[in-house]
């Protein structure tokens, strides 16, 4: 092989390296997090441009120490499953001990940068988020109860306090609120489209709610998350933390949720799962957004 040849090899070996601990942060995963990150900042006061992007960087490091650290306790199930199968961990070419330092790392980088240049709540909540993504849903529910999304996600609902606290030093009312309806939301989003990949939890023994209970009962689930969720988005303008922006865009959205919920319940075919799942995305970054335009508007 020639010198040239040997360059461009290890070039692209480098870049396989760079991209496989890329993928280990969960980026798409995360891009979700950190929009109710920087909108909660915005909702909670002014922050400078700095604190904003120092809070952003903590909260990826603690979610990316996470999903690191996820995909090594999970490479087993990830290796049966044709969306999962070729990951960094599980398909081999990251070994399990290797994620699970660089999830640690990163988790410690994220605690030592929130406490030294934000403040040491934001920290503890952020650490707290990953403990309790790896702890309590990767190890202990997802292969264990048909539940795990749900008590689970309370590590997702996280970064609103984060960034509360951030701003504010402290917590109140409208973060705990954020954190309620990020935690009802997780549900029907997630079983949405667990609908989409029944067969595959069925294969890697993972008991989510299609498998265990079947696909009618997870429809019927997903439209009660649906209604639970609408009822939680109105608590924010109850308790007076927004106005007539954020109730109005709440209804609509809230609304729209449950009606693809219910014609989920109604048609059950895969394309009203997928439809439902991507807007559940949506809904989630439009009503944060509505919060941010009713307090600045």
């Amino acid at each position: 092989m020639s010198g040239a040849a040997r360059t461009l090899a290890a070039s692209a070996g480098v870049r396989t390296v760079v991209a496989d601990y890329f993928e280990m942060l969960k980026p798409k995963v995360q891009s979700l997090l950190l929009f109710t990150t920087v909108t909660t900042m915005y909702i909670a006061g002014d922050p400078s441009l700095g604190l904003v992007a120092l809070t952003c960087l903590g909260g990826a490091l603690s979610a990316g120490g996470a999903g690191a650290i996820n995909h090594a306790l999970d490479r087993d199930i990830d290796a049966v499953m044709k969306r999962t199968a070729n990951r960094p961990v599980a398909s081999g070419r990251v070994s399990p001990q290797a994620a699970i330092v660089y999830g640690v790392l990163l988790g410690c980088a994220s605690f030592a940068l929130l406490s030294l240049t934000v403040n040491p709540l934001a920290a503890v909540l952020a650490m707290s988020g990953l403990l309790g993504y790896v702890l309590v849903y990767t190890v202990w529910l997802k292969r264990s109860t048909p539940q795990n999304i749900v008590i689970g996600g309370a590590a997702g609902a996280v970064p609103p306090l984060v960034a509360w606290a951030a701003v504010t030093g402290g917590l109140a009312g409208t973060p705990l609120y954020l954190f309620a309806i990020v935690f009802f939301w997780t549900p029907p989003h997630f079983w949405s489209l667990s609908l989409l990949m029944k067969d595959e939890y069925a294969r890697a023994g993972v008991p989510m709610l299609p498998v265990v209970r079947g696909e009618r009962e997870t429809r019927r689930q997903i439209l009660l998350y649906a209604v639970l969720l609408y009822a939680v988005s109105q608590l924010p303008f109850c308790a007076g933390g927004f106005g007539g922006i954020y109730l109005v865009c709440s209804v609509l959205l809230g609304a729209a949720f449950v009606y693809g919920a219910l014609r989920l319940l109604r048609t059950a075919d895969r394309r009203s799962a997928l439809r439902l799942y991507l807007f559940s995305l949506a809904y989630l970054a439009l009503l944060f957004g509505a919060m941010v335009a009713d307090v600045r508007l």
